[in-house]
């Protein structure tokens, strides 16, 4: 009991569903509004469940000061009222109120323990039925209110709880109420990919104690008959983390954390197969897509996915039979025209029934009491349809997660039905209990409902098929609110969904063989109707998908150097462009197209049709070469784009840009600069003979060797600028010497090479004028002046042998 009271601070209850309200929020009730009391009070027990005329009453509870002062005085009382609730109405009203609405004062007891700041203290009062005064009514339950009010020393009260005790009549005159329970196996979305976990919240889920234990264990422990409501998600997920090592990186980490094969999958799998034997289910669409919000989109072909054989089937290997039960089950149990069509398309196209929230309809006009079988009319024709009901599904959703609130709720549930069941007593009631899709019950609630289904005396379990097989009860269908239409998934999430499906569409139309890699049920689980609740973990996850995708399609590129450069070296040429796969076991098959952006400067070829499809098995490359020609020199950009082959122009992956730098040494400018230096070299070479030829001449004596006559007596020392003017130095360069002036040219003597012609007369000589020079003839004359061969840089001259050296020397005494 003191654990217990430790609790008390969270007596506020649990946030309303979605839907429940256009306003978003349903009505404060009275937990909520004692949440905020001085003093905090929690049930700990209220015996017995059913009264009997003579039954002794025990409740308890704790107390907890819940201010940061001195509370003097507390005193704690009893309140009540004798006279039973006579309609849903009037107890849902005391429910929300106070104890001190209730117009009778029973026992009272002091709480001086709890009078310190924080302080706690257990209390108990134990009364009957004929202390308190309560008779039930002629042949049906009794419904009484009784509430537990703390008073301060001014007689203020500052705290107070209410709850209800049922009684029973010995003479029993009422139809037991048919109770059909929907189970939901729904979780929110815990993958982007199929190989990564956002989140590793489902291991905590599904241990002993978890939200889905604790619900496969109640179905478990009770021979209730009940119906499940699977998401195949779930158990696609469950059965993930059971068959091997996963992956759990939160969004924006950079880097996921590796989780061992889980046992506690493994386990909550066989304990979900036990508890299930033998009750039927139904399988929602893969992911439980907000179909309401993708209908008011006009985005309805993932609804047709979602509820293909292909995802929602693995839920009937999982359990090992196929479902037994057709239920289309929309967010909230509301939805419009559209979604109602599109649910009946692909839910009930083999029979089977709507599952609809109370409130989207009136209660039958001739005044009779509602229950729960009716129909609806579609554009396929008139369904069937079950109607939950409201004011249950909060009575077993709502209340904090506490003993104190599981024992509210138990007690609520069993007045709220008797109730029902005195409305109208010789009437067959028909209630469905659906709760919301995320149930968490608190521990033991769940057992304690499905186990007073059973044994309560007014109430009276039965399958769902039962109460869907009913004679349908007319009623009017109010239509789809539109202030709903803020609670469904928003336009910027569903744009940014269908955008990554985009590209997704894309990624497979380029894979070949079996496919191994696939974002169909990623994306599904992007479009949840669980995402309604948590906006900001839906776009986390989904720009996670986004980079994900991203690199899975950067895998099969086009390969470029690091600067995206590639050199062409004149006007033509070949561009090399190589592709690879490096997807880890998937093939594939790319259309390459390579585009020039400047196509007046360069020019570029095409392949052809085998040559351009690529296909490419996992970890291959492959080369193409691009014909190339350049209108002149630069730099141009070049696209290099994979497209998907069956499509007609249609991309893959962004492509890459690379820069083709053409430069004019091509081919035939190359050749052009080989053919010149090898003409260059020719000449060289041929100097270089004839400049050996005439170093051999000289050796031998045999011709002229360009320095002077050849002739015996030649005055001179054999070096040109020596001896006479006219030995090989034309007159003109000797300035100051008469008769200078430009020579007539004379024709070679046979014989001896060409050359300048002979120089003017030695001193001491005349001509006539204008006559012409006399040939040099005798000792001491000029010979004809013979151009010096060009010297080669660096090679000196070859010096004359020992023997013509003698022969100089010899002719110089001669000439003496």
């Amino acid at each position: 009991m003191a654990a217990l009271a430790a609790l008390l601070p969270c007596l506020a209850m649990a946030a309303p569903a979605a839907l429940a309200h256009p306003s978003g929020a349903r009505p404060p009730n009275r937990a909520q509004a004692l949440a905020r009391a001085q003093v905090g009070l929690a049930l700990t027990k209220v015996t017995p469940k059913t009264l009997g005329e003579n039954s002794k009453i025990e409740i308890s509870g704790a107390a907890k000061n819940r201010t940061e002062g001195q509370l003097a005085g507390l005193t704690l009382r009893l309140r009540y009222s004798a006279q039973p609730v006579t309609s849903r109405i009037q107890l849902d009203q005391i429910a929300k109120g106070q104890p001190s609405s209730l117009p009778n004062v029973g026992p009272q007891q002091p709480l001086a323990q709890a009078a310190a700041p924080g302080a706690k203290q257990n209390w108990t009062f134990r009364t009957g039925t004929k202390q308190l005064g309560l008779r039930p009514p002629v042949g049906t339950p009794g419904v009484y209110p009784v509430g537990v009010e703390v008073l301060n020393s001014a007689q203020q009260v500052v705290g107070g709880i209410t709850t209800f005790l049922t009684l029973m009549p010995k003479q029993r005159r009422f139809k037991p109420v048919a109770v059909g329970w929907i189970v939901p196996l729904i979780d929110r979305m815990h993958r982007t990919n199929d190989q990564t976990f956002i989140d590793d919240r489902l291991s905590k889920d599904l241990a002993p104690g978890g939200r889905l234990r604790r619900i496969v264990d109640a179905a478990a422990a009770t021979g209730t008959p009940l119906t499940w409501a699977i998401d195949p998600a779930l158990l696609d997920d469950v059965q993930r983390m059971a068959s091997g090592h996963y992956y759990v990186r939160a969004p924006g980490a950079k880097k996921a954390t590796r989780k061992e094969k889980s046992a506690v999958a493994a386990e909550w799998l066989t304990a979900l197969k036990n508890a299930a034997k033998g009750d039927p289910y139904f399988v929602l669409p893969y992911g439980d897509p907000d179909v309401t919000a993708l209908v008011r989109r006009k985005t309805t072909r993932d609804i047709g996915i979602a509820f293909d054989q292909r995802n929602t089937g693995l839920v009937a290997q999982i359990l090992g039979r196929a479902p037994e039960a057709h239920v289309a089950w929309p967010a909230g149990g509301a939805g419009g025209p559209g979604t109602l069509d599109q649910l009946a398309k692909y839910a009930l196209k083999d029979g089977g029934a709507f599952l609809m929230n109370s409130s989207q309809f009136q209660n039958p006009a001739n005044g009779t009491q509602p229950n729960a079988a009716s129909a609806l009319q579609t554009h396929l024709g008139v369904k069937k349809t079950l109607i939950f009901d409201q004011t249950m599904n909060q009575i077993v959703s709502d209340g904090p997660r506490t003993a104190s609130g599981a024992l509210l709720g138990e007690q609520r549930f069993l007045a709220e039905t008797a109730v029902i069941a005195g409305e109208a007593p010789n009437a067959q009631r028909t209630v469905v209990v659906a709760p919301d899709r995320h149930w968490n019950p608190a521990d033991g609630l769940a057992k304690s409902l499905l186990s007073y289904t059973k044994g309560a005396s007014w109430l009276r379990e039965v399958p769902l098929r039962k109460i869907e097989s009913a004679a349908p009860q007319q009623r009017v269908f109010n239509g789809y609110p539109d202030p709903y239409q803020r609670y469904e998934l928003g336009d910027a999430h569903l744009d940014h969904t269908q955008a990554i499906a985009e590209r997704a569409a894309a990624f497979r139309a380029v894979m070949t063989g079996p496919i191994k890699i696939s974002y169909e049920r990623a994306l599904l689980r992007l479009e949840s109707v669980a995402w309604r609740s948590s906006p900001g973990r839906a776009k986390r996850a989904r720009n996670q998908l986004e980079t994900e995708l991203k690199d899975d399609m950067g895998k099969v590129r086009v390969v470029t150097t690091k600067n995206k450069r590639v050199l062409m070296g004149g006007s033509s040429g070949r561009l090399p462009v190589l592709i690879e796969n490096t997807l880890p076991d998937q093939a594939v098959a790319v259309r390459l197209v390579v585009t020039s952006e400047n196509a007046a400067k360069l020019r570029l070829g095409g392949l052809n049709p085998d040559e351009a499809l690529i296909e490419l098995q996992p970890g291959d490359r492959a080369q193409r070469w691009i014909p190339a020609q350049a209108a002149g020199n630069g730099n141009f950009k070049v696209n290099l784009e994979l497209q998907i082959p069956e499509s007609r122009g249609r991309t893959y992956g962004s492509g890459e840009t690379i820069t083709v730098t053409v430069t004019g040494y091509g081919r035939i400018a190359l050749l052009i600069t080989g053919g010149g230096l090898a003409v260059l070299f020719v000449g060289v070479g041929v100097r270089a003979l004839r400049a050996r030829r005439r170093r051999k001449a000289e050796a031998a004596g045999d011709g002229p060797t360009g320095m002077g006559s050849a002739g015996p007596g030649e005055p001179g020392d054999g070096f040109p600028g020596s001896g006479l003017s006219g030995a090989g130095i034309p007159a003109a360069e000797l300035p100051g010497v008469s008769g200078s002036g430009p020579s007539p040219e004379a024709p070679p003597s046979p014989g001896t090479p060409a050359g300048p012609a002979a120089g003017p007369p030695a001193p001491g000589t005349s001509s006539p004028p204008g006559a012409p020079a006399a040939a040099p003839t005798g000792p001491g004359a000029a010979g004809p002046a013979v151009p010096e061969p060009p010297a080669t840089a660096g090679i000196p001259e070859p010096a004359a042998d020992g023997q013509a050296a003698r022969r100089g020397e010899h002719r110089r005494r001669d000439g003496d």
